[in-house]
């Protein structure tokens, strides 16, 4: 009987995937976001499978030269994602052999795309985290240059927003300097504990190749190999503290929103914002809402829910690989999304 089945995986199987199925599990529509890492990867991949002379270096440069031309067509919006080929790997692996041809195939040896994620994953998280950290040294700076012309304005602190004691609205600020400088610690802490390559552990169980882990683990940029083949590809952990992190910080921003929101009523009195900040009402003339403050506020529940739902999806999942865990991107991109807007 002709195999009908045309994905990498599909040798024993007689029929095609359903539509159906083929729309439902194609991830492409967000993992295509990893394509920096995924073709930085399997470069240093083929680099290794060199190396150790697995594959020679005409066809390791074939390869390579075959992956750059793909990075640049993704850069320059040329590049034809595909659903029918589920994620970023296949895509990416489809191409590559319609550039070299038939030496595409030895790209993949030593190597499964559990292994090919999670190493694609944890490379993008520690990027994303680096640009967060950016992100929040500009905005401890903004909070620390307004604290130094407010040294002498004094303000209500509240405690149960009832009139507590006098403070100093510079303290106030640098209160929120503290929280964001926390926020710096979780995220440098999540880089250091990420910092193991997956890489090398194959589907599950390592492969039978002589690889060299310490040699990929060093040039992606990653401190050392991770210990236990089956825990790499089942581990989820590092997502989860980003999502964590993700939404303390989230955290911190909303609730300096709700006070911006809180001040600036008209009971309080105590703000007035900018019109840059402000909407207006269809109906009530008069009306200057704080609109973007409000937004900010909401916005920090879909980090919140994005935490939640890993956490749910992980809790019951056995030892080691499982679909279920393709949902994981998604909620993390969102979540950085969220956070950086």
């Amino acid at each position: 009987m002709k195999n009908k089945n045309k994905a990498v995986w599909g040798a024993r199987f007689n029929n095609a995937t359903s539509k159906i199925f083929e729309k439902i599990g194609a991830s492409i529509d967000i993992d295509k976001r990893l394509f920096e890492e995924d073709i930085f990867g399997s470069i240093v991949h083929t680099q290794m499978l060199v190396k150790q002379k697995i594959i020679n270096k005409k066809r390791g440069n074939k390869i390579i030269g075959g992956l750059k031309k793909i990075r640049e067509e993704i850069r320059k919006n040329k590049f034809n994602f595909n659903k029918k080929y589920e994620d970023i790997h296949q895509n990416v692996e489809k191409r590559l052999f319609a550039i070299i041809g038939e030496d595409a195939g030895y790209l993949h040896i030593a190597r499964s795309r559990n292994d090919q994620v999670i190493t694609d994953f944890k490379l993008w998280i520690k990027k994303a985290s680096k640009q967060i950290i950016k992100n929040l040294n500009d905005l401890i700076r903004s909070f620390l240059k307004k604290s130094e012309g407010n040294i002498q304005t004094i303000m209500p602190g509240f405690t149960h927003l009832k009139n507590a004691q006098p403070i100093s609205f510079a303290h106030y600020l640098l209160a929120y300097v503290e929280m964001f400088k926390r926020d710096k610690k979780r995220f440098t802490s999540n880089i250091n504990y990420i910092d193991e390559c997956p890489l090398g552990a194959g589907a599950l169980a390592g492969t039978s190749y002589k690889i060299d882990r310490n040699f990929t683990s060093k040039k992606l940029g990653f401190k050392k190999p991770t210990n236990n083949s089956i825990d790499s590809v089942s581990d989820r952990d590092f997502a989860i503290d980003f999502l964590s992190s993700a939404s303390i910080c989230a955290m911190h921003i909303s609730r300096f929103a709700e006070e911006l929101i809180i001040w600036n009523s008209d009971i309080f009195k105590l703000i007035k914002l900018n019109d840059k900040m402000l909407t207006g009402s269809s109906m009530m003339p008069q009306k200057k809402n704080p609109d973007p403050a409000e937004l900010i506020r909401g916005r920090a529940g879909k980090n919140f829910g994005s935490l939640q739902a890993m956490l749910t999806t992980m809790k019951g999942l056995p030892l080691s690989y499982y679909k279920d865990m393709q949902e994981d991107k998604a909620l993390v991109f969102n979540s950085y999304d969220t956070l950086l807007e």
